[in-house]
């Protein structure tokens, strides 16, 4: 008898002993990561083939206590390694784990190492070539505090690599965690088993490998055991020859009632390219369909659904996937009463967007990432989509839409705020434009943690779902925080994806997903209808103009001439196109790309109406000097009195909440204000007074 231990991920280890034991193996102990267990040869090389949880095999040597370095060295050096392995077989040397004296896992396998080939030598052999990459022996030297456990791998490459899978989709599952999902999963092979989000089939074909009893193994081209010294091929031809014969069984097998499902063609033909590889193509199906509109693939049979769903490793894509999750719970809630739902994420907050109670759950790795296996009985009834906690905010959302829908469409308004942080919990702003939902998170306050935070925003996107069957393309999510700067045009993807929408008389370009703000300040709606009210016949300027918006109401109400000012060519760009898509155009139309501070200082020119909505402080690289406007608003307007006509109008906003307006200064420098904040805020931000300021300012 040897001792042995069986690697495996974290949490697996229960379900490892479980099945050493059904494998013939005597000692069976769990330990982290791992198993340690006792077996002969024979019942070692049955384990090897026939195992589906474990990564690998280790035939363990002794574990001595080291301080040292020096001790890690004589430790290694105690085992006669000529007694396991030739000199003429190459070797490689793996160290894990570190301590107060040894901090580099490289170092500690060159002692090892050394102590080798050194022992080689001084019993009299050649020492043995070291091969890192393609090593025929692998040492495997691990160290917990100052315990150091030597080993030889047995098994050879992981086990997991049952030899299959070329070729995988996105973020594939270990075939070894995949069997033990399965298992924990509940199901059983007589029954049928449905992954509806199948990618490349891990979790199929390693269903039908346990349903066809079929080694995990049987495929790979060598063991590491066949390569020391004690390998007896009289022992494990006789094992793997009865493993092929129960595999040849299953060739003339029925189908089974085993089946895949996603909605990429492209990943399921490599799931049925695998499937051949696995020698379970004739058991399986896979067929193209979208998770949330799957149905019972098999009749009025009942079996498991176990599923490995997308998860987002970026925010962005985890909000993407909250409405997916959502729907899929509602698919299977609806249509597959009597079934077993397993569902396994690496995204915790995902699984809560299922809105099932589970029944077990079990905490699981794949890979380095923690995750959640959780379980659900699929019993009658429809799937609770609202949270009681959340009911208060649908509420909400179905009165605002109500209304402001109603109210858009009268006005001719396409784009508009649904929702203002109207609810504490629910701390987020909801435009609409037109089909498109946009959801701004304002950034949490700093008691509140990050999961609240996750789960109340999973909450919002489950009501919007749920209220307006909205699609998953049609809901994009930003975090709102404070902007300094060109921040405020910061790009977040590169879609270029822009559409038009309508304001009043006007049209504008908007894009929901390139940067933080659309194209289209909604708060600003009734300042630019002013603007087109009182241009008729004036000359405009439009100074940080941003997309021009501000100008085409101007044009379009009869300006004589605009001209708009910005230091953005993006936006200047996007200014023009707004102008040409409401049939504008002509030189009395400029667009000037510079800094707005630079060009006030050398402009000749007068105008009669002029618009000014500068960011709440900037200092980009190419402006000569910073701007703060709650420190340089007086000289700002000092220097556009200069070239504002007798009868002209300044209208003057900004979006800083601690903003003061000193009227008594202003007037000192001749200049009349009146604050129209008040009347300058639409209808759909009532809830929100302190969006913006606004101020007209005249010559006394």
């Amino acid at each position: 008898m040897q001792k042995f231990f069986a690697a495996c991920p974290k949490g697996l280890e229960y379900l490892l002993v479980n099945e050493l034991e059904q494998l013939g193996a005597t000692e069976v102990r769990e330990s982290l990561a791992g198993v340690r267990f006792s077996a002969d040869l024979a019942q070692a090389y049955h384990i090897c083939l026939w195992s589906r949880l474990a990564s690998r095999i280790l035939l363990s040597l002794h574990t001595d206590e080291v301080h040292s370095t020096q001790d890690i060295y004589d430790a290694v050096y105690r085992v006669n390694w000529h007694v396991f392995f030739s000199n003429r077989k190459s070797i490689a040397v793996e160290f894990s784990g570190t301590n107060n004296f040894i901090n580099n896992t490289q170092f500690g396998a060159l002692k090892a190492k050394d102590a080798i080939v050194d022992k080689f030598r001084d019993n009299g052999f050649d020492r043995p070539n070291v091969d890192k990459k393609n090593a025929a022996i692998r040492v495997e030297c691990r160290m917990v505090n100052n315990k150091l456990s030597i080993a030889i791998n047995f098994s050879g490459r992981s086990l997991q690599q049952r030899g299959y899978r070329s070729a995988s989709g996105a973020a594939p599952l270990r075939e070894n965690l995949a069997a033990a999902l399965l298992l924990r999963s509940g199901w059983d092979a007589t029954k049928p088993m449905y992954d509806p989000f199948c990618g490349s089939g891990t979790l199929v074909i390693e269903a039908a490998l346990m349903a066809a009893n079929i080694a995990p193994s049987l495929t790979r081209n060598n063991f590491a055991f066949e390569e020391l010294l004690a390998y007896k091929e009289e022992l494990w031809q006789p094992i793997k020859a009865e493993a092929q014969a129960i595999a040849d069984l299953s060739k003339s097998a029925k189908q089974l009632c085993i089946r895949g499902t996603d909605q990429d063609s492209s990943v399921l033909n490599i799931a049925r390219d695998n499937a051949r590889r696995a020698g379970v193509e004739h058991l399986v199906t896979f067929d193209v369909c979208d998770a949330t509109e799957i149905k019972p693939p098999f009749g009025n049979q009942k079996g498991n659904i176990v599923t490995n769903p997308p998860y987002g490793e970026r925010l962005g894509e985890l909000i993407s996937l909250i409405v997916v999750y959502h729907r899929f719970a509602k698919a299977v809630k609806a249509k597959f009463t009597g079934w077993q739902l397993s569902v396994f994420s690496s995204s915790l907050e995902l699984l809560t967007a299922i809105r099932l109670a589970p029944d077990h759950k079990y905490k699981l790795y794949n890979g380095q990432l923690e995750a959640l296996l959780a379980n659900y009985d699929i019993g009658e009834g429809e799937l609770r989509s609202i949270s009681k906690q959340a009911e208060p905010f649908a509420n909400r959302m179905i009165k605002n839409n109500k209304i402001l829908s109603k109210w858009a469409k009268n006005e001719g308004i396409e784009a508009y705020r649904v929702y203002d942080a109207d609810l504490p919990d629910f701390n987020l702003a909801i435009d609409r434009y037109k089909d498109q939902w946009i959801i701004q998170e304002y950034a949490a306050p700093k008691y509140m943690s990050k999961d609240k935070t996750m789960r109340r925003l999973i909450e919002a996107f489950v009501v919007l779902d749920h209220i307006f069957d909205i699609d998953p393309s049609d809901i994009k999510y930003k975090v709102r925080e404070i902007q300094k700067g060109e921040s405020q045009y910061e790009k977040l993807d590169q879609s270029k994806n822009k559409f038009t929408v309508a304001e009043y008389n006007a049209k504008f370009l908007v894009n929901t997903t390139d940067y933080l703000d659309s194209g289209l300040f909604l708060d600003h709606r009734l300042t630019r209808k002013k603007i087109q009210e009182l241009a008729d016949g004036k000359d405009f300027l439009n100074l940080f103009c941003y997309t021009a918006s501000a100008s085409v109401h101007a044009a379009l109400g009869g300006a004589e001439s605009t001209t708009s000012v910005d230091m953005s060519k993006t936006y200047l760009d996007w200014g023009k196109d707004n102008f040409r898509i409401n049939g504008l155009g002509g030189t009395h139309h400029q667009f000037i790309q510079i800094d707005v501070l630079t060009w006030l200082a050398y402009c000749q020119s007068s105008y009669d109406l002029i618009f000014i909505d500068p960011p709440t402080f900037s200092n980009s690289k190419r402006m000569a000097q910073t701007l703060d406007i709650n420190r340089d608003y007086v000289q700002l307007l000092q220097n556009l009195k200069r070239i504002l006509r007798e009868d002209g109008l300044i209208i003057f906003s900004n979006n800083s909440r601690q903003f003061k307006m000193d009227v008594a200064q202003l007037e000192k420098l001749g200049l009349a204000v009146k604050d129209i904040t008040a009347e300058t805020i639409p209808r759909d931000f009532k809830g929100n007074q302190k969006i913006h300021n606004c101020w007209e300012i005249t010559h006394l």
